[in-house]
């Protein structure tokens, strides 16, 4: 191990280096980065160190079997991971195989590495024949790492030196963190109530937010003339976040502020139709294929041991609760599309519509799993539920491409969510649709507050999923010649008056004799 590894590995923080970052901070006046007190310790750390470095390998000469040495020189042996020796004795070497050289034994300074620290160990000198130390690169390596540098041990562990650091000065009481800066509890600028109602009302102006801390202070007047801008900043911050009426709302490396008291209903609490209630259910009832079949939906409360990934671009099947609220689903499959946060629970961005470039305010909840703000978008081009909606990846950072794809509308035939007696039903019929949609997954509906009235009625009579089945499946079945129905089409189903993913779902298809599996995740009523 290279000693800038090493010592990024044994990197420890203690009580005089949070004295030190401290009275960095004081000096300085502005806030600083974990990063950037994490970068000046290292440096004072090296300074320390170097004259410790120099001083241990003084007149020292790295260990080359092919060269002669002196009684009492210093040699150090990059295959102990560069420890210090002392030559103590010489004597010749016998082995024809090597020719004529010398032995020389080392007295190390490391007393655990003589051979138990019963006896020296013994080296080769004035080696004739190769060897894998002659005119190695160990030269220009042990050179290389008597020099230290920042940027080297920062590149050996920075994750590690950094996650250290940030819990020790965490645990300190005299410093804040905010906005992913430090600085001294004694010198923050004092924000007043006054400072804040000017806040509020500066924000109320603008619709809520958001809002840049900077812009804030600029419209505010200022916190004071002669104060440096970066301290007036962390300063806002603080006060605004601990304060009720304000809400942070930046993505990651981003501070914006909104109004709490303006931001959607549907963001401050989540919407009744999104609510998932988490429902116990046996695994290993699924088949590969039917876990393959909900991987495929995609489902944002599905419980797939899957990583997120970092595609540019992702499609989601926009199902009924979606579709009726607004929404679409921060999933394993998109949440790396949209903008996210390290603590702020919600975080506000743009949308841009890929059609035509309308821009629209959005909001993902990430502890809920959605995004909100797309109503407009959907209204205006007319999607249908089971419409193939993408979302992508924009040159800023800050806004997200939601698009689909489109085409003239033309008349089909599609199931229609009919209410009937205070039950759910479904009928075909003909709807214009100018957009590419999951045949499986298509639904329909005219009459939306009666839809609604199945949702609240569902869950005031706390409906079990077997019987919500047992209501849609020979109302779905009807619609076809063969009277089944694809495991697609009763999620779609169900979720329009119960959320659920469709793990639980497929699972109590399986597991109750009611429902029969006819092939290709087409079920109807046993015995029909």
């Amino acid at each position: 191990m290279m000693p800038n590894q090493h010592w990024a590995r044994n990197f420890t923080v203690e009580k005089t280096d949070i004295e030190f970052l401290t009275n960095l901070l004081l000096e300085r006046e502005v806030p600083l980065s974990t990063e950037t007190l994490a970068r000046a310790l290292i440096e004072e750390r090296i300074q320390q160190e170097a004259a410790v470095l120099r001083e241990r390998y003084r007149d020292a000469q790295l260990y080359d079997p092919s060269k002669t040495y002196a009684i009492g020189q210093k040699l150090i042996f990059s295959e102990f991971d560069y420890e210090t020796g002392v030559v103590v004795r010489s004597r010749p070497g016998n082995n024809p195989d090597y020719g004529t050289f010398n032995v020389i034994a080392i007295k190390f300074d490391d007393d655990t590495l003589n051979a138990g620290g019963k006896k020296l160990r013994e080296f080769a000198s004035e080696l004739t024949t190769d060897h894998d130390l002659v005119d190695s690169e160990d030269d220009d390596t042990f050179r290389s790492m008597t020099d230290l540098n920042t940027e080297d041990i920062m590149a050996s562990g920075q994750g590690e030196i950094l996650t250290k650091l940030e819990t020790r000065l965490r645990a300190s009481k005299d410093l804040i963190y905010m906005a992913r800066k430090w600085f001294p509890r004694d010198l923050l600028i004092d924000v007043n109530v006054g400072h804040l109602n000017l806040a509020e009302a500066v924000l109320d102006i603008a619709g809520g937010g958001p809002m840049h801390t900077e812009q804030i202070i600029e419209e505010i007047g200022g916190l004071g003339v002669k104060l440096p801008v970066e301290l007036q900043t962390f300063s806002m911050n603080y006060a605004l976040n601990n304060d009720s009426r304000f809400d942070e709302v930046g993505p990651t490396g981003e501070v914006l502020w909104y109004l709490n008291r303006l931001e959607p209903p549907e963001v401050l609490q989540t919407p009744a139709m999104l609510r998932y209630t988490p429902i116990e259910y046996d695994h290993s009832l699924l088949s590969a294929d039917l876990v393959a079949l909900e991987a495929e939906i995609g489902d944002e409360h599905s419980d797939l041991n899957v990583q997120s990934r970092a595609d540019e671009e992702a499609t989601i099947i926009l199902t009924y609760p979606h579709r009726r609220l607004g929404t679409l689903p921060l999933s394993k499959r998109t949440e790396l599309i949209f903008p996210t946060a390290r603590q702020t629970p919600r975080v506000c961005f743009t949308l841009v519509d890929g059609q035509d470039g309308e821009e629209y305010q959005a909001w993902a909840v990430r502890k809920d799993r959605y995004i909100f703000g797309l109503a407009k978008f959907f209204r205006k081009h007319k999607l249908p539920i089971g419409a193939y909606v993408t979302v992508r990846q924009s040159e800023d950072a800050g806004k997200v491409i939601v698009d689909f794809k489109a085409y003239k509308p033309r008349t089909e035939w599609i199931r229609l969510i009919t209410p009937k007696n205070d039950q759910i039903a479904f009928e075909n019929q003909k709807r214009a649709i100018g957009a590419e949609y999951d045949e499986l997954m298509i639904l329909g509906a005219d009459d939306l507050a009666a839809v609604d009235a199945l949702f609240q009625a569902a869950q005031q009579q706390r409906k079990t999923l077997v019987s919500i089945l047992r209501t849609i499946i020979p109302s779905l079945g009807a619609l076809t010649p063969q009277g089944t129905v694809h495991a697609k089409t009763l999620y779609s189903a169900m979720n329009v008056i119960r959320r659920c993913p469709p793990g639980p779902l497929f699972a109590a298809l399986v597991a109750n004799p009611d429902f029969q599996n006819v092939g290709g995740h087409y079920w109807k009523m046993s015995g029909d």
